[in-house]
C-alpha cells in the first residue's frame, strides 16, 4: 500500500523537502497531489534518516506545501518500449508529442539500465558508413563505438547530425539499422529542424526522436539521453537492431546537472560542476556497445559545443577520457566554406584499425588514410611556412604539398551536408588528390596498391 504523506516542509526552486518518510529509495518517483487535484511529479534525489529531498519535475509556483501530499510510488522513472516507437517524436519523459496514439508498451524498463558485464562485451570491428569522407575515410565509425562531435558555438553540429542520422548504415550487415535521436536543451526553431528534415528526407521511418526543449524543467533534461538510451538498448538487444544513437547536446545536459546539484547545495567542483560529472558522463556513454550472443549493437555520436570554444573545458575533457576519440568541427574551415567543417588533424577515432580492410572496406584503406593524413599535415606546414616567408621561399615540393592541402579540403573534406558518398567514392576521391603530388613521396602506401589504385594519367 502506497503512503501519503502530510509533512512537506519546505520548497527551494525545485527542491522539496519531505519529512517523516520510511521506506523511500533513492531515484524513487515522487507524486505531489494539490488539494484542487492537480498532479506534480518528482523523484527522490536523497534520503537522509526519516526525510526525503525531493526533485520536482514542473516548476514550484503556486503549490501550496500545507495542503500539498506526496505519494512515494516505489519505483523508479520508467519508458514503456514497443516496435511501435519507431518513427515516433517524444518529449524528454518518453510521452509522444506528434500527435499520434501513446504507444500501447511490451514492457517498462527503468531508464538507468542494467549495466553491461564487460565479460560479456564484443568488441567492435564492423565498419559503419556514414556518407561523410572526412570520418568514413580518416576517422571511420565502428558499430559499438563512441565517438562524440566537439563543435563550437555558431557552428553546423545540427545540420551534420542530421546529416549522419540519415545516411549512416552498416555496410557489411543484413540487419534492421534504427536511429535514436535525443535533442537535449534544444530550441523549438532547433527541434524542428530536426523533425522536418527526418520527416523530408525519410529518415523518421527507422528513427526514434527526444526531444527536450530550453525552457522544459532541468531535471527532464537529465532523463532524456536515459529515456533515449533505453529505447536504442531494447531495439538493439531484444529486437536484434543496429542502433545510432546521436545525442546533442551534452553541453546542456551538464549545465542541468550543475543547476540541480547547486539547487541541493552541493560542493561544487571544477567551473562550478558537481564533482561527479565524470561518473555521471560515463553512465551515459558506457551504454554503447556490443554483447557477446547478440546481434544487436548500440553505436554513440555525442555531440558537445565546448564552452569558449576550449577543449580543455570540463565536459570536453572528461568526455575524451571516456570516449574512443573525437570528431572535432573547425571554425576556420566553417569561414573557407568548408561543410561539414571537419578538421581531421586534431580528429581521431581509437577504434578506426578494427573497422577498415580488406573484407570491411577496401584493401587500401589503411594505407591511403596514413598517406591523407601525412600530405595534409605537411601541407598545412608549408602554407604557414609561406605566410611568414612567402612562397618563394618554399622548394617545389612544399609547393606541391601546399596545393595538395586546398586541394583536399576543396575535394575530400567539403561535400556538403547533402552529399552521401559510399566508402569507395571516397577512397576514389583520396587518390585523385593524392595524385597531384609526386609519386616519390607516396612512402605510406604500399607499392601494389600505387599500381593497382592511382590515377595512370598522372603516375609517371
Amino acid at each position: 500500500m502506497l503512503k501519503e504523506y502530510r509533512s512537506i516542509k519546505e520548497i527551494v526552486g525545485p527542491i522539496m523537502l519531505v519529512s517523516g518518510v520510511s521506506g523511500v529509495t533513492y531515484n524513487e518517483l515522487v507524486e505531489i497531489r494539490q488539494e484542487n487535484g492537480e498532479i506534480r511529479a518528482g523523484k527522490v534525489l536523497e534520503v537522509d534518516g526519516d526525510n526525503a529531498l525531493v526533485q520536482l519535475f514542473e516548476g514550484a509556483q503556486g503549490l501550496k506545501i500545507a495542503t500539498a501530499t506526496a505519494k512515494f510510488l516505489g519505483k523508479g522513472i520508467e519508458l514503456g518500449v514497443s516496435p511501435d516507437m519507431l518513427g515516433r517524436i517524444f518529449d524528454g519523459m518518453g510521452k509522444p508529442k506528434d500527435g499520434g496514439e501513446p504507444i500501447i508498451p511490451e514492457k517498462s524498463l527503468d531508464i538507468n539500465g542494467q549495466p553491461i558485464n564487460p565479460v560479456a562485451r564484443d568488441y567492435p570491428n564492423e565498419f559503419i558508413q556514414t556518407g561523410i569522407s572526412a570520418i568514413d575515410g580518416l576517422n571511420t565509425l565502428v558499430r559499438g563505438q563512441k565517438l562524440p562531435v566537439f563543435s563550437m558555438s555558431g557552428l553546423p553540429h545540427a545540420e551534420l547530425a542530421s546529416q549522419i542520422a540519415r545516411q549512416a548504415t552498416v555496410k557489411s550487415s543484413d540487419s534492421k539499422f534504427a536511429v535514436v535521436f535525443a535533442a537535449i536543451g534544444i530550441t523549438f526553431e532547433e527541434a524542428e529542424f530536426f523533425v522536418q528534415d527526418f520527416k523530408r528526407t525519410g529518415a523518421i521511418e527507422r528513427a526514434v526522436v527526444f526531444t527536450n526543449l530550453a525552457n522544459d524543467p532541468a531535471i527532464e533534461r537529465i532523463a532524456t539521453p536515459r529515456m533515449a538510451l533505453t529505447c536504442a538498448e531494447y531495439l538493439a538487444f531484444e529486437l536484434d537492431m543496429h542502433v545510432l544513437v546521436i545525442i546533442t547536446d551534452i553541453t546542456n545536459y551538464a549545465e542541468a546537472l550543475r543547476e540541480v546539484s547547486a539547487a541541493r547545495k552541493e560542493v561544487p567542483g571544477r567551473r562550478g560542476y558537481p564533482g561527479y560529472l565524470y561518473t555521471d558522463l560515463a553512465s551515459i556513454y558506457e551504454r554503447a556497445g556490443r554483447i557477446r550472443g547478440k546481434k544487436g549493437s548500440i553505436t554513440q555520436i555525442p555531440i558537445l559545443t565546448m564552452p569558449e570554444d576550449d577543449k580543455t573545458h570540463p565536459i570536453p575533457d572528461l568526455t575524451g577520457y571516456i570516449t574512443e576519440g573525437q570528431i572535432m568541427l573547425s571554425r576556420d574551415l566553417y569561414k573557407k566554406g568548408i561543410n561539414p567543417p571537419i578538421d581531421v588533424l586534431p580528429s581521431l577515432s581509437r577504434l578506426k584499425d578494427k573497422g577498415i580492410g580488406k573484407g570491411k572496406t577496401r584493401e587500401d584503406h589503411a594505407d591511403t588514410m596514413n598517406q591523407l593524413f601525412s600530405a595534409y599535415a605537411r601541407g598545412k606546414e608549408a602554407k604557414e611556412l609561406a605566410a611568414i616567408l612567402g612562397e618563394a621561399a618554399l622548394s617545389e615540393t612544399d609547393r606541391q604539398f601546399a596545393a595538395f592541402a586546398l586541394e583536399f579540403e576543396s575535394r575530400y573534406l567539403n561535400q556538403g551536408f547533402n552529399v552521401n558518398r559510399d566508402i569507395e567514392e571516397t577512397l576514389e576521391i583520396g587518390w585523385d588528390v593524392l595524385a597531384t603530388i609526386p609519386k616519390a613521396e607516396l612512402k605510406r602506401i604500399k607499392e601494389e596498391y600505387i599500381e593497382k589504385y592511382l590515377p595512370k594519367k598522372v603516375s609517371k
